[in-house]
């Protein structure tokens, strides 16, 4: 497991590489925001934002997502991963949203979980973009980062990563680190190919050492 020290290398390492990292997810308010984050489990930002500007344009309250027949809203997302899946929780979270919060997306975390198709990691992702709450949302990219770099331990569930970056990130900066780690995942240390050659970071990561002896 990382430092002290080479934890705060890491997360300035992160700053240096990706100063302006954020949400790639467009939207331009929380609810907005709450149906792309929904819709991207298991599917790429850049898709989502592919579908979006028409659906944000068609749909711009609960309401008007209440207002189609399921059949119609699934043929809006169909190029998208689970679109059936999908459209349903859509629905259901609207008619949640206007029969329990007033038609607007609640705030807190433990009411936002409470939403059709909202796990942690959407809820994670909604406080702290749209109200700027501090959280760290546990990705694909995120888990894998913080275990090529031993933050995390190979066997942590998504939920134990998380639990260990807000132990060893300061809680000030939760919120721009998540964007920060998903980002050099996304872009930098990729899946497959990762550019571990030109990685600042090589000498405390053990999957890049791996990598580079194996070359």
């Amino acid at each position: 497991m990382v430092t002290k020290a080479q934890m705060r290398r890491i997360l300035d390492t992160f700053a240096e590489m990706f100063p302006d990292a954020h949400c790639e997810l467009n939207h331009s308010n929380p609810f907005e925001l709450t149906i792309a984050v929904l819709l991207s489990a298991q599917c790429t930002d850049a898709l989502v934002n592919k579908v979006t500007p028409h659906l944000f344009e068609k749909y711009k309250t609960p309401e008007d997502y209440l207002s189609v027949p399921l059949e119609e809203l699934e043929q809006d997302i169909r190029s998208i991963g689970l679109y059936r899946n999908k459209a349903k929780n859509i629905q259901k979270l609207a008619r949640m949203l206007i029969e329990d919060y007033g038609g607007e997306v609640p705030r807190e975390h433990s009411e936002l979980v409470k939403l059709p198709g909202v796990g942690r990691k959407t809820a994670n992702v909604v406080v702290s973009t749209a109200f700027d709450v501090p959280a760290i949302a546990v990705d694909t990219h995120v888990e894998r980062v913080s275990k090529r770099l031993g933050i995390a331990r190979w066997k942590d569930s998504p939920l134990q990563v998380e639990e260990t970056l807000m132990k060893k990130v300061p809680r000030e900066e939760w919120g721009i680190t998540h964007h920060r780690m998903i980002f050099f995942g996304r872009y930098h240390c990729k899946a497959v190919n990762p550019r571990c050659e030109v990685c600042p970071l090589l000498d405390i990561c053990r999957e890049g050492k791996k990598r580079m002896k194996t070359k």
